[in-house]
């Protein structure tokens, strides 16, 4: 059984705001900095440090039409052909067309990117663009840069209000209206525990859930945290059977668990390839872009030839590159491949597809909103549309910009101005005036539906293992009914008492849950989403979503193209 709440405590203390954003990469960082422009009160939440999501293991860049000789038309051109039909096109229209203006707007705020002689912004290629088109700064380190200069914003911007290392647990609703969220915050100070924020909207911004999985480039945090609260709260979450997975990630061996160092696609975009052990270069042939396909095909063609040769890893081979493209273009990651005993420079890297980035999230519409009122999504947690089967490469940051500046947007339409008065910043006493009330208004409104327990920490292992086995890369109906039925005996494995690592394990348990549901009914190969036993695109049954719900169980239900 997947729980309706993840059945904390009562709150022992309570802060009330305009806006909670729940996050603090790129989509979390832009939407409160833009919000508390707009006047209102922000409160921004983060599961551990301000810099530890996974905007700061961004490499490759962030895709705009920048150049003299690139379009908006000719992005969204690219980011179609990537989604595999089923992209939204007014979302990537506003994606493209609002793109070069947001990544401007972000070296406004003082992001600074690798610059050409001439003094214009370096452009590089990566898979599936047909333009140079990727901004990057520090040569492969752009999501830190990115961080960086969002993060020395917030820390000019007097009034928001920061709660790190805060796990959030479920949404708080009134009447069917989202009104807050519950949280836990661990470590020493007077808001150890869990306490509760209200507030009049509420933004998640959490990031992915690539530690469903065994191996990822996802840091520890993205355990799906925002995709299970909303699946909780009774919003609509859809696409989730796209998981994208990176087809160039440094193979550490067999059983490697954990976050995977990520060999960035920029990479190809300056020459490299990929090779097998014979020394084949195995994507020519199989799309027009060979190495530069998009990210689908590239996995799919390593996969293939895994298959073909036996083989554990290809390579991706760099070495023509020279010293000088490695050490100035791409520090970060020569150094990673040299603290693994592999020097770039002389030899190739050996690579192998890892789970990446999440194309499916909670259904919002053009402006972050949810099928919860009060509730917004955005980032890697939100499913806008514009990603479709397959997300475009470099394409994620440029989501979160674009559509955190849309929330916010919103959010000032509708409340122009502060409205709630603060309470005390010190621990509440439940039984005083102050308590929130989990009987009355602003309660935790589970519509009737079972209020579950939690499940025992070691369950987290057990999903990776069942979903890396059962569906990563590849799928068929045979290893997706294993899948289900060692999920449902999982269900089983309550903890006897709450705590993060619980917390965690049942958010994993929930989105896998609602993962395998997806790919089992999707009887197609489209995008990242690989059934051997269909093996075809099938536009006649499938060009469509799957969206999921959460009501006496997870349910699947199939919405054709309008």
């Amino acid at each position: 059984m997947i729980p309706a709440s993840l059945a904390a405590p009562a709150p022992g203390w309570v802060r009330d705001t305009d806006v909670v954003v729940i996050g603090s990469g790129i989509a979390g960082l832009v939407t409160a900095l833009r919000t508390h422009a707009q006047g209102l009160r922000v409160l921004l939440v983060t599961k551990a440090l301000l810099d530890e999501g996974s905007t700061r293991w961004a490499q490759g860049g962030i895709a705009a039409a920048l150049a003299p000789d690139d379009t908006p038309e000719e992005h969204l051109r690219d980011t179609l052909v990537a989604g595999v039909g089923l992209c939204d096109e007014e979302a990537v229209r506003a994606l493209v067309t609002e793109g070069p203006g947001a990544v401007r707007s972000l070296m406004e705020l003082g992001a600074l990117f690798d610059r050409a002689e001439d003094g214009t912004v370096a452009l590089t290629r990566e898979g599936g663009h047909h333009r140079r088109r990727i901004a990057h700064a520090g040569g492969d380190a752009t999501g830190a840069e990115i961080s960086r200069a969002l993060l020395a914003a917030l820390t000019k911007s007097e009034g928001i209000e920061v709660i790190e290392h805060a796990l959030v647990l479920d949404l708080v609703l009134d009447g069917g209206r989202a009104a807050g969220v519950t949280l836990h915050v661990m470590g020493e100070g007077r808001r150890d525990g869990v306490g509760a924020v209200r507030a009049r909207a509420v933004v998640l911004a959490t990031g992915g859930l690539g530690q469903v999985f065994a191996a990822t480039t996802n840091p520890q945090v993205s355990t799906g945290d925002g995709v299970a609260l909303a699946l909780r709260a009774g919003a609509t979450v859809t696409d989730l059977e796209f998981v994208q997975f990176h087809p160039t990630v440094f193979w550490l061996g067999e059983g490697a668990r954990g976050q995977q160092p990520l060999i960035s696609e920029a990479v190809r975009g300056e020459g490299a390839y990929l090779i097998d052990a014979s020394g084949e270069r195995f994507m020519v042939g199989r799309h027009e872009l060979a190495e530069l396909a998009p990210r689908d095909v590239v996995a799919k063609g390593i996969m293939a030839r895994l298959r073909e040769t036996g083989a554990s890893h290809v390579f991706l081979d760099g070495r023509h590159l020279g010293a000088r493209m490695w050490e100035e273009r791409f520090p970060t990651i020569l150094a990673n491949c040299r603290s693994h005993g592999v020097d770039p420079v002389t030899e190739p890297i050996p690579v192998v597809p890892a789970a990446h980035y999440a194309s499916g999230g909670v259904r919002t519409d053009l402006y972050g909103r949810t099928s919860v009122p009060g509730l917004y999504a955005c980032g890697e947690v939100a499913c806008t549309g514009v990603h479709g089967a397959n997300r475009l490469a470099s394409n994620s940051l440029l989501e979160g910009l674009v559509f955190a500046a849309r929330i916010s947007q919103d959010l000032a339409r509708y409340w122009p101005g502060p409205a709630l008065a603060l309470s005390r910043p010190e621990a509440l006493d439940l039984s005083g005036p102050e308590a929130l009330d989990l009987s009355g208004p602003g309660a935790l409104d589970l519509d009737g539906r079972e209020r579950g327990g939690v499940l025992e920490p070691s369950v987290r292992a057990d999903v990776q293992r069942i979903m890396s086995e059962y569906s990563g890369v590849l799928r068929n109906a045979e290893g997706l009914a294993r899948a289900e039925r060692e999920l449902a005996a999982l269900a089983g494995r309550s903890a006897g008492e709450p705590c993060v690592e619980a917390w965690e394990a049942t958010n994993l348990h929930t989105v896998a849950t609602a993962i395998v549901l997806g790919a089992r009914r999707r009887e197609e190969t489209r995008g990242s989403h690989w059934r051997e036993d269909f093996p075809d695109r099938d536009d006649t049954s499938w060009l469509g979503h799957l969206v999921t719900r959460l009501d006496d169980g997870p349910t699947t239900t199939y919405e054709g193209a309008s």
